[in-house]
């Protein structure tokens, strides 16, 4: 599982022209979902997601989770974040978990990182346009196979 977590100040999904969902302050994050995947990377990506501590304190230290703030999350489903590009310039997807597999690990994620954070959701196999107000920029990537070192 790959998750690429963004501090915002505020992100939007949209679905043929409509908002599905919406943030203020908080995580925008795209959760990639590998076909090796099981329920340990689930509980250990969801986790460490929930538990970040990328917000500043009074001392300009990132030290303050999502919660601490009284932020939430958006979580955006993309397999995309699962393509390899080594070889030619197509990215190559054919490890990210298939749709009927990925869409109920999906939600399971989504259900997990919401108990703990406010969580809003993307359409899974949607064609979703986001934006968002980065703040800082403050970007990351968490690998569940380099946190379950696979």
């Amino acid at each position: 599982m790959k998750i690429v977590v963004q501090r915002v100040h505020r992100a939007v999904c949209t679905v043929e022209g409509k908002v599905v969902s919406e943030i203020g302050r908080g995580i925008l994050a795209f959760v990639g979902i590998a076909d090796c995947d099981t329920q340990e990377d689930l509980q250990k990506g969801s986790y460490k997601l929930a538990g970040l501590r990328i917000f500043e304190n009074g001392e300009g230290k990132l030290s303050l989770s999502t919660t601490d703030v009284g932020g939430e999350m958006m979580l955006i489903s993309n397999f995309t974040l699962l393509g390899r590009v080594q070889r030619g310039f197509r990215p190559d997807c054919t490890h990210a978990a298939r749709p009927e597999i990925a869409s109920p690990m999906y939600d399971a994620f989504c259900d997990a990182v919401a108990e703990t954070v406010p969580v809003k959701r993307g359409i899974f196999g949607a064609d979703m346009q986001i934006s968002a107000e980065l703040d800082g920029p403050v970007n990351l990537v968490i690998d569940t196979a380099e946190l379950l070192k696979k």
